[in-house]
């Protein structure tokens, strides 16, 4: 069995455009971008002789063994543990919203379907959306009609989008939205299948979506309490 990954990458953003080359030698074409900052306060980036940096955060799925490759070349090639580089991690994937989406994340990475989830029985599970920009709405009506809560909007930049077409049969554009929503795990798919079905391939927004396992949550009253009991 070959588990699928979401690999997260942090790094300074004028090295971000070195990363997602290197990984598209490995095989990964497909990556997502968002920008963010660093929160070193000043005295640990002097001691490093550091200044503080704005990052980029590159998101790809991967399997185990594309992630041996590039874990390899990132510590021996490009340092990555030299402090300042960056870093790289794993999140395991519980699923991938249709067979389509899955093998253009997947084209050169050589993928062999196993289990559904890595990690068993978790309450709740963070759904990861991306969609072309401006159908954040669409995207959010067909969660909530299968009770879905809110969700958080992060603007990205994908690359690899020209392959879309050979997969997905829709040309993809650059500029995304990537939206998560967390919600409980025996409601996972059905509301990802109303995003699928509502804003979808086949709809303008020509969403992708796939689950990741959430361990542990704090702030989750809502979600927790039953509508039922407050009425008997």
């Amino acid at each position: 069995m070959n588990e699928l990954y979401l690999m997260t990458t942090i790094t300074n953003r004028s090295r971000a455009k070195k990363f997602i080359e290197m990984y598209r030698q490995h095989g990964v074409d497909v990556t997502f971008s968002t920008l963010g900052d660093g929160t070193a306060i000043s005295e640990t980036l002097d001691s490093l002789g550091l200044e503080q940096a704005e990052k980029a955060i590159i998101l790809s799925v991967v399997t185990r063994s594309t992630w041996r490759k590039i874990k390899t070349y990132l510590e021996k090639q490009i340092k990555i543990d030299v402090p300042g580089t960056g870093i790289a991690f794993l999140i395991p994937l519980s699923s991938i919203g249709g067979k389509k989406p899955l093998f253009f994340l997947t084209e050169h990475q050589n993928f062999e379907k196993g289990e559904e989830s890595t990690l068993k029985n978790t309450k709740y599970e963070l759904l990861i959306v991306i969609a072309n920009q401006g159908y954040t709405d669409l995207i959010m009506d067909a969660a909530r009609e299968e009770d879905a809560a809110g969700g958080t909007v992060i603007h990205a930049k994908g690359t690899g989008m020209a392959g879309a077409e050979k997969f997905l049969g829709v040309s993809l554009v650059n500029e995304k939205e990537i939206v998560l929503i967390v919600v409980k795990t025996e409601m996972k798919n059905r509301i990802m299948k109303s995003i699928m079905d509502k804003a979808g391939l086949e709809s303008k927004a020509h969403s992708i979506v796939f689950s990741l396992p959430v361990t542990s949550t704090a702030g989750m009253r809502l979600m927790e309490e039953n509508p039922d009991d407050s009425e008997s």
